[in-house]
């Protein structure tokens, strides 16, 4: 069964076709580790996740590289704000990240690597810009001349005719205005210490350059698959195809996919506008970061959301509700075909995780099923979902008291006579005493509510 992926690069579901059969590499941007993302942040890297799963779960061979971003702009100023070494800095927030994927139950990538680990591959890729006239020195850095790309902006969809001559230095700007970008700034006052020597100039690497030369050292000049948030589109991605197939001449990615932007009370959630809410913030509010991951799984990973605890605790109770149905059932069945069937095709589908939860209340709900063969299909599809669903100990039922007993057999009396009326109300009556009843081939089932 072919997987189909939406294609930010031509803005199309296509069907995924390999570079080689039955493998799938892929590159995802990681954190800056210069503080703790936000939970907008870890909405991209579960997205990130479930791509990988995705894949696996179709028995592909993945190759997964995350870069941790070690060394730019921010880096280098809180490590001066706080009066540490950059890699201390760094190393202590790469392992506070770590631990936070951890709780979300996000499988660590095959390659975690640190951009100060690859300096010499981005020398070697400014070099080999500088030979191919595709860079050019100015008085404070290496720049890539845009003019020079062929396409420059095809990813982002920008519209360039007659691009600007003016350069910028700093790693991000958001304005969709095309200008040279620094692939190596000289050394600074304000860098410090942090600085390389290369044949042209020393110094350290601007941002974009980092992620190519990352992506290429351990993937090749052309991976499959390259993910990130919606607002990497533009520069940072769209940066790195330019600089990487200006110096290779080969297409740098194949697919890339993107996650939609997390909102907070309607804007969009960013630490530049103060509006961040962080793993931490969560777990102080009594919300577990596997409810937040089951949360996000609820909605298409293009789709815009908008936080609200609200949503996330409805969606913890929901979770709980899962793993008690999961405890109650025993071990020994067999994963339902057909289930298994519609769940591949739902996951394949551009990873529509949430058809894929909608399917799992359905089968929940299915008495046609036993509860063996719901639990061994519920566990298969959680190599995808990766809510830690084998890893729930058993649930003994609380017994029912008398009276919910006795009014349990008096609804099954009314049903008996086709008194529909009062069964309902019945019904009703036991549910307002915190029971749901399950009408099953072996009869009727009384279970605590949750």
């Amino acid at each position: 069964m072919d997987i189909h992926i939406f294609n930010t690069l031509t803005r199309q579901k296509e069907a995924f076709k390999p570079l080689k059969a039955g493998e799938m590499s892929m590159y995802q941007c990681g954190p800056t580790v210069y503080d703790t993302p936000h939970i907008g942040n870890y909405r991209t890297f579960v997205m990130d996740d479930v791509v990988r799963r995705v894949f696996e779960y179709n028995a592909y061979r993945v190759t997964q590289v995350m870069n941790a971003t070690d060394v730019d702009d921010k880096t280098i100023k809180r490590s001066k704000q706080e009066g540490v070494t950059l890699q201390a800095l760094t190393r202590k927030y790469e392992q506070m990240f770590l631990e936070e994927l951890e709780s979300l139950n996000i499988l660590l990538p095959h390659h975690f690597i640190r951009a100060t680990d690859y300096i010499q591959a981005m020398i070697d890729l400014v070099s080999a810009l500088l030979e191919k006239g595709a860079a050019y020195a100015a008085e404070d850095g290496i720049y890539l001349s845009i003019s020079k790309v062929k396409d420059y902006g095809a990813l982002a969809h920008l519209n360039i005719k007659d691009p600007s001559k003016e350069r910028v230095a700093n790693d991000e700007y958001d304005k969709e205005d095309p200008r040279d970008f620094a692939v190596w700034k000289f050394r600074s006052a304000e860098d410090g210490d942090v600085s390389w020597d290369a044949p042209f100039g020393a110094g350290r690497p601007g941002w974009h350059i980092e992620c190519s030369a990352m992506a290429m050292s351990v993937l090749g000049t052309t991976l499959d698959i390259h993910t990130g948030g919606t607002d990497l589109i533009f520069p940072h991605h769209t940066n790195e195809i330019a600089q990487s197939e200006a110096a290779t001449g080969k297409q740098f990615v194949r697919y890339w996919i993107h996650g939609g932007f997390m909102n907070v009370s309607d804007e969009k959630m960013a630490k530049s506008k103060g509006n961040f809410i962080k793993l931490g913030d969560m777990i102080e509010e009594s919300v577990s970061p596997l409810a937040y991951r089951y949360w996000l799984l609820t909605s298409h990973y293009r789709s815009q959301v908008n936080f609200t605890y609200e949503a996330v605790r409805s969606a913890q109770n929901a979770l709980i509700r899962l793993m008690k149905e999961i405890g109650r059932y025993p071990a020994g069945g067999a994963v339902i075909s057909a289930y298994k069937e519609r769940f591949n095709a739902y996951i394949n589908d551009d990873l529509n995780t949430p058809q894929a939860i909608a399917l799992v209340w359905e089968l929940l709900k299915d008495a046609a099923q036993s509860d063996a063969d719901k639990k061994a299909t519920l566990l298969d599809f959680d190599a995808v979902f990766g809510l830690k669903l084998a890893s729930v100990p058993p649930f003994e039922e609380e017994p029912v008291p008398p009276e919910v007993q006795a009014l349990a057999d008096a609804r099954e009396e009314a049903r008996k006579a086709k008194d529909w009326t009062q069964a309902d109300a019945l019904r009703k009556e036991i549910e307002e005493r915190g029971f749901e009843l399950n009408d099953t081939p072996d009869g009727v089932k009384i279970r605590g509510r949750f």
